[in-house]
């Protein structure tokens, strides 16, 4: 809600109270429900009291198990994965033009292209001038000595005679750099003309603070989301490492997955850039997601430390919470994928960004990269607090050497 861009800054308000909502609906209603309904909702695996479910989370605990035993292999796997991933942001650019925000044609897309084609290319988006009639020559002679500037004629004055709207056509083409260059260069020109209040818009001239304000969004939010998500995992892990270990990981994960967007809709969808709200908007949905799979799994490891050990509990921890955190992964990157569909390339950029980090996330981060830096450091992932093993407190030392094969001989 600190943003600039009203499209941000309404987004935040909807998903925050969405958000509301839900956690009433989750917390209020659901519980409600399914006590109505008993068991029979399950149906057709209806659980039963003394089921056995030694046999459940089979596989993660072996996956665990042998990722906690030799960590420094995923783990080094897992970094190069993320940093190659990461590699697609050399060569992106930020800022699509109007003929390439739409995925299918559309009649203004074509129009500016035939416009285009057969007038100057600026004519297609030509800058507007406000400024004080008085003054009107003054900032037309400005206008006109700035490099690239066609023409620039009067296109209509206020009622009152105060204000005059001048028109001014470029030779760049609408949404290029040389463009965005050129009405830089306009302001700083009819500024220059004292007292005339110039002010220079149009379509081109938006496009420039568009870009600029999604900068300062960007600049101003991510530093917060980073922020808030830090504060909640000190609050709920009641520690200081692990908390910053885990937002490092994050924020590779997010930085990888835009990397790895960026390049495969160059590669395989032709979009040359993202658009002006995908990074933040991507960087947004990612870290939020990721840290939702870390609170599921490393508060259960926590939990499972104090009774078997740090990382004999996160290999009880990723065996309970494997099979949730992939069906969630899975489901989540599907919805996500579904925006492709829509024919703004913007949403189709945050499908394709967000469904990637979210798999990569469930499959190779929660399950190899994460378990395996729990391994190596141990309880000192809890520092400065210390989880009680046996009633006491265990120190590093004596977590350096968990043998961690017990746990995975009783899951049978």
């Amino acid at each position: 809600m600190l943003a600039v861009v009203p499209g941000t800054r309404g987004l935040g308000i909807a998903c925050a109270l969405g958000l509301v909502i839900a956690l009433a609906a989750v917390l209020l209603v659901l519980p409600s429900a399914l006590a109505v309904c008993g068991r029979g909702v399950f149906w057709p695996a209806v659980p039963r009291a003394g089921d056995d479910t030694t046999s459940r989370g089979r596989v993660w605990r072996t996956v665990a198990h042998r990722v906690v035993l030799r960590p420094l292999l995923p783990l080094a796997g897992g970094v190069a994965l993320l940093a190659v991933m990461a590699a697609g942001l050399f060569g992106t650019t930020v800022g699509l033009s109007q003929v390439e925000k739409f995925r299918v044609p559309t009649e203004s897309s074509v129009g500016l292209e035939v416009l285009a084609a057969h007038f100057d290319a600026g004519q297609a988006q030509p800058f507007v001038i406000v400024a004080r009639a008085a003054d009107a020559d003054a900032v037309t002679a400005a206008a006109e000595s700035v490099t690239g500037v066609v023409r620039v004629s009067a296109s209509g004055t206020s009622p009152d005679g105060d204000l005059v709207r001048l028109s001014v056509v470029g030779e760049p083409a609408p949404g290029t750099p040389d463009s965005r260059a050129l009405v830089v260069e306009l302001r700083a020109s009819v500024h220059t003309v004292t007292g005339a209040d110039a002010l220079v818009g149009g379509q081109g001239a938006a496009d420039v603070d568009a870009r600029d304000g999604n900068l300062r969004d960007f600049l101003l939010i991510a530093p917060l989301i980073l922020i808030v998500t830090f504060l909640v995992l000190v609050v709920l892990l009641r520690a200081l490492v692990a908390p910053l270990v885990l937002l490092a990981v994050n924020t590779l994960s997010a930085i990888a997955a835009v990397g790895a967007g960026a390049w495969l809709g160059r590669v395989a969808f032709g979009w040359d850039a993202l658009d002006l709200p995908v990074p933040l908007l991507s960087f947004l949905f990612l870290v939020a997601l990721g840290v939702d799979y870390t609170i599921f799994l490393v508060h259960r490891a926590r939990t499972e430390a104090r009774v078997s050990g740090t990382r004999a509990g996160m290999v009880t921890a990723l065996a309970t919470t494997g099979g949730v955190i992939t069906s969630a992964g899975i489901v989540l990157a599907g919805v996500f994928a579904a925006l492709g569909l829509l024919p703004l390339v913007t949403l189709g950029q945050i499908g394709l960004i967000v469904g990637i980090g979210v798999l990569v996330d469930t499959l190779v981060v929660r399950t190899l990269v994460v378990p395996a830096l729990f391994s190596l450091l141990g309880d000192r992932m809890w520092w400065p607090s210390r989880p009680m093993t046996g009633g006491r407190s265990r120190n590093a030392e004596e977590s350096e050497h968990v043998d961690v094969t017990p746990v995975l001989t009783t899951a049978g």
